[in-house]
């Protein structure tokens, strides 16, 4: 499948900032045998200083880019080409739930895909006692690794509203759970300490979602927006395999890869320091558009 991608994301200040610098996490992601990206080209408004690309420890690409002059806004764009592949989905090869500790030990490695580092509290994912007893009344003991963590993200979906309103981007998981609602970072995060919880090891994955219009209704331009969902090691055999708990299905080719990591601060869009008084606010403009 082919979709062109494009994002723009704009910050406006109430009063000019006098230097700043941030880590951009916003290219798609060229992923062998998942996905292709054929064409990305980023722009960035003010023109910044400095700009350095680098590769973090999970393999994500980014970009640093630094400013020096006083500025009111700043509008990052992307335009990315970008071939989704089909995985095939075949039987489940994953071991039974009391098998994974075994096969985790004999991981004997800490190379970025080691299960080890998604098994514990991570900076903006800690372990709950609530979540992981929620988690595993949901789970069954003979289950098979997939199967739970197919069973905990339908759980999440039939229990937990969307709503845009109920957090922020700084809502720790914890409160997400009691409060029974949030958006897609918050599905992500809490599925993630409820799989950690009962020994699943989980990480983040952003991205885009192909969305569809109403039946009858024109596609609405830049009406998609930045998705997450969750990836789980579920043994040697299945390797990791990715779940979307916000709309209840495993990740397809209408999910399309930013970047992935422990939580969303290991791939959180943009990031960084800067000096300013004042308030500032931002908007964000995303369309996924299949090539016919």
């Amino acid at each position: 499948m082919l979709y062109d991608i494009g994002m723009t994301i704009a910050y406006d200040y109430d009063r000019p900032a006098v230097g700043g610098r941030h880590i951009l996490r916003l290219m798609p992601a060229d992923l062998p045998g998942l996905q292709r990206r054929i064409t990305g080209v980023m722009t960035i408004r003010p023109e910044p200083a400095e700009q350095r690309p680098f590769v973090d420890f999970f393999g994500n690409p980014g970009l640093e880019v630094v400013f020096r002059e006083a500025h009111d806004e700043i509008v990052f764009r992307v335009a990315s080409r970008i071939e989704r592949l089909p995985e095939p989905r075949g039987l489940d090869i994953s071991p039974p739930l009391a098998r994974l500790g075994a096969e985790i030990a004999d991981y004997r490695s800490l190379d970025p895909q080691a299960p080890h580092h998604f098994l514990s509290t991570s900076p903006r994912v800690g372990l709950s006692s609530e979540i992981t007893a929620w988690t595993r009344a949901r789970i069954a003991p003979e289950m098979t690794v997939a199967a739970a963590v197919e069973a905990v993200g339908l759980a999440i979906h039939r229990d937990f509203e969307f709503d845009p309103e109920a957090t922020t981007v700084d809502t720790p998981p914890a409160e997400a759970f009691a409060r029974r609602r949030g958006v897609c970072q918050d599905f992500a995060q809490v599925m993630i300490a409820g799989l950690r919880g009962v020994g699943i090891p989980a990480g983040y994955v952003s991205g885009f979602l192909r969305t569809f219009p109403p039946p009858g209704k024109p596609r609405l331009e830049g009406a998609d927006a930045m998705h997450a969902w969750v990836r789980a090691w579920c043994g040697w055999q299945a390797g990791w395999i990715e779940y979307d708990p916000t709309n209840a299905i495993a990740a397809g080719t209408d999910h399309i890869v930013v970047a992935r990591g422990r939580d969303y601060g290991d791939v959180a869009p943009v990031s960084g320091v800067l000096k300013i008084a004042g308030e500032q606010s931002t908007e964000q403009a995303v369309d996924v558009v299949p090539v016919e």
